[in-house]
């Protein structure tokens, strides 16, 4: 993935200086014209395009700056009420994710959502103990987990 933005840029830079315009409107050009080459031959080289883990990664960040807020109103609304109607619990969440780096990335952005706290990771790294401040249904929570950051961080590390 690096190699082929290392070789965008290349093109970029090329496209820029065969123009004699170092300008960045022509290198932004040469950028696209690279992303296009480079999206053609993808066929030939052993890797996938970059582009699609870019995308994967902005889908992630968009996915938890959704939780971010939707959790973050659940949490004032719930402070606000005159009258506490949550329903604290634990849930054990069993994950498909395999590597330290996954695990370690699911907790931190289950720890940052407001509302929710990773306390701990099963000695076979296969279950993820979360604490959550409301739980209307602990089944709709881990699917929820699973079907938003499990699986947009299974797009971005595989």
């Amino acid at each position: 993935m690096a190699s082929q933005f290392l070789i965008n840029l290349l093109i970029a830079f090329l496209w820029m200086f065969l123009y004699d315009d170092p300008s960045f409107p022509r290198f932004i050009v040469g950028f696209l014209l690279g992303m296009v080459f480079i999206g053609l031959l993808n066929r030939f080289l052993k890797r996938d395009f970059y582009l699609r883990k870019v995308v994967a990664v902005l889908n992630l960040l968009g996915i938890f700056i959704r939780e971010l807020f939707l959790s973050s109103f659940t949490v004032i609304f719930q402070i606000l009420k005159p009258k506490l109607t949550i329903r604290p619990g634990i849930v054990a969440l069993q994950t498909e994710l395999k590597s330290d780096g996954e695990l370690t990335l699911l907790s931190c952005l289950i720890c940052l959502t407001p509302g929710t706290l990773t306390l701990d990771v099963s000695d076979d790294n296969r279950t993820l103990y979360i604490h959550a401040m409301d739980i209307g249904d602990a089944e709709q929570l881990k699917l929820q987990i699973r079907n938003s950051f499990e699986k947009a961080i299974m797009e971005v590390t595989r």
